[in-house]
């Protein structure tokens, strides 16, 4: 189950396959924007790594969709797949494979994936009633409601009344199975919050639940009887299975498992934790196949504290804000503002104050005056110092030595807030350093060896923090690299794992006086404030 088990160094991660009943909204982009993230540390360490992404296409949601535009289900699913590629486009992320679940090869899967748990006796026929939430595509418990039968999460919806024959998994025969997989595997669900609400939910005992529909005809036929309908999660699920196949190879479970299986990290929001806990580890189980690593349930954002809907007229338009201030900024403000794991809010004035402090005054303007001041008194040349001559205790060393050990823990933990909040650490402590020291000052009085150690120090500082914050950040770590005389592209992953590799580049103290210094500019230019009226 862990990485070092495989042959090759290899690291899959998914987000949700999003649900194609309308384009994709901020959170959809937030999940996609965390994965794209650690999908580029895992690369950056050398893993093979292979990040999917995709679109669940199927169910009654997309069948009424599509009726209410007088369109078939394939034709609206279709006009709405591209919004999701060309969003993640702008928002740079570089995802391996996109999963559709009306993808032919994705049927076979689901057929030979259903042959295996109706062989090991796991689906039988029976009756259906409950009150059921269309939005969720989910029966939901009576308990759970809210006043008016309205579901919980889509708390503007009356769930509806169902009385129907369909086929059932024996969810409730993997209940001490999965409890003891718990046990055994305590980092499985996570943030702990999230844990914790699994184990409660599983401790009232599982009941069966249901894998096909009748009256729909938006999906694939249930193998043995095709007067049903598979369930869009029990199909949706195996969405990621399919993915893993290469794209030349027949597409059959042995072929999908063969090299990236299992899987590392699903990566979703908290409101489909229970599909990816409790029902995916049990179909597993069931179909013989070896479970995930790691299911994380991240929160929901807001908007200006309130839950953002249409209905309240306050949604947030993902594409429009990268059009405003860059994919960069977009990237960096929800990892380094939300703890990943909790819900949080988005606010434009405290994004562009963030963005003000942290990348154009901390980490820019640091950048600009000490290259200039490079340029200034030593000629434009990189100081001949080697890392050895600066004093361990030097305030920045001493950061330095540890940050990049400190950041890729934060990293491998999803604490990506503390990813920022450390690197961000040793760039505030370079403008105080510099500030301290006064470079202009030890000019004047001649004491040129001191100015070129202060100056060394600090814009290798600047090169450390650039490399650590590349995942979140790569076009001003790129930008930033650049000015240092690197010529390297972080959205070039092979070239950046060759030319820049985290074993040498994370560490402190790797720049000399080989690199050819670029022409100081900006990388960041301050956003200014929108004014209202």
């Amino acid at each position: 189950m862990n990485l070092v088990d495989k042959a090759e160094k290899t690291f899959v991660l998914t987000t949700p396959l999003y649900y194609v009943n309308d384009i994709p909204h901020i959170g959809s982009a937030y999940t996609t924007i965390a994965a794209d993230v650690v999908a580029r540390f895992q690369r950056l360490q050398g893993n093979k790594v292979l990040l999917i992404t995709g679109t669940d296409e199927h169910g009654q949601k997309i069948e009424r969709s599509a009726a209410t535009l007088g369109k078939a289900p394939q034709e609206f699913c279709d006009q709405i797949v591209p919004s999701f590629i060309s969003l993640w486009e702008v928002l740079n992320i570089q995802y391996d494979r996109f999963s559709r679940t009306t993808d032919p090869r994705h049927h076979a899967i689901v057929q030979e994936f259903f042959s295996r748990v109706w062989e090991n006796g796991d689906i039988y026929q029976g009756q259906q009633k409950g009150w059921y939430c269309v939005s969720c595509e989910e029966f939901k418990e009576e308990r759970e409601l809210l006043d008016g039968k309205r579901c919980p999460i889509h708390t503007t919806k009356e769930v509806e009344w169902r009385d129907e024959q369909n086929y059932f998994f024996r969810l409730s025969k993997y209940q001490t199975k999965l409890e003891e997989f718990y046990q055994s595997h305590p980092d499985f669900i996570q943030p702990a919050s999230r844990r914790n609400e699994v184990l409660s939910f599983v401790s009232q005992g599982l009941q069966d639940f249901s894998i096909s529909r009748v009256n729909l005809d938006w999906g694939f036929p249930v193998p043995v009887d095709s007067k049903h309908t598979l369930y869009v999660w029990f199909d949706a699920l195996l969405g990621y299975v399919t993915a893993l196949l290469e794209p030349d190879a027949e597409p059959n479970l042995t072929n999908a498992l063969e090299r990236w299986w299992p899987i590392n990290l699903h990566l979703i929001g908290k409101d489909i934790l229970r599909f990816h806990a409790v029902y995916w580890p049990a179909m597993l189980m069931s179909a013989g196949l070896s479970l995930p690593e790691r299911v994380f349930g991240h929160g929901f954002l807001t908007k200006d504290g309130q839950k953002m809907g249409k209905t309240l007229g306050n949604t947030l338009d993902p594409v429009g804000l990268v059009k405003r201030y860059g994919s960069d900024s977009v990237r960096y403000y929800f990892l380094k503002e939300i703890e990943f794991g909790k819900d949080g809010d988005f606010n434009e004035i405290r994004f562009i104050n963030v963005l003000n402090a942290d990348l154009a005054n901390d980490l820019g303007n640091l950048l600009n005056r000490t290259l200039n001041m490079v340029k200034k008194y030593c000629a434009g040349n990189v100081p001949s110092i080697v890392q050895e001559a600066i004093p361990a205790n030097n305030p920045l060393k001493a950061i330095g030595l540890t940050l990049g050990e400190r950041v890729k823990q934060a990293y491998e933990a999803l604490a990506f807030n503390q990813s920022c909040e450390a690197v961000l650490s040793l760039v505030q402590a370079s403008n105080k350093f510099i500030d301290d020291q006064a470079p202009w000052s030890l000019y004047k009085q001649g004491k040129q060896e001191e100015v070129e150690a202060v100056l060394y120090t600090v814009l290798e500082s600047v090169r450390l923090a650039a490399y650590l914050l590349s995942p979140i950040i790569p076009n001003i770590s790129g930008d930033i690299y650049q000015q240092l005389g690197w010529k390297i592209d972080f959205n070039d992953q092979k070239e950046s794992l060759i030319v820049a590799p985290f074993a040498t580049h994370a560490t402190w103290g790797i720049l000399s006086n080989q690199q050819q210094l670029g022409t100081p500019q900006p990388i960041f230019k301050r956003i200014e404030t929108p004014k209202t009226d």
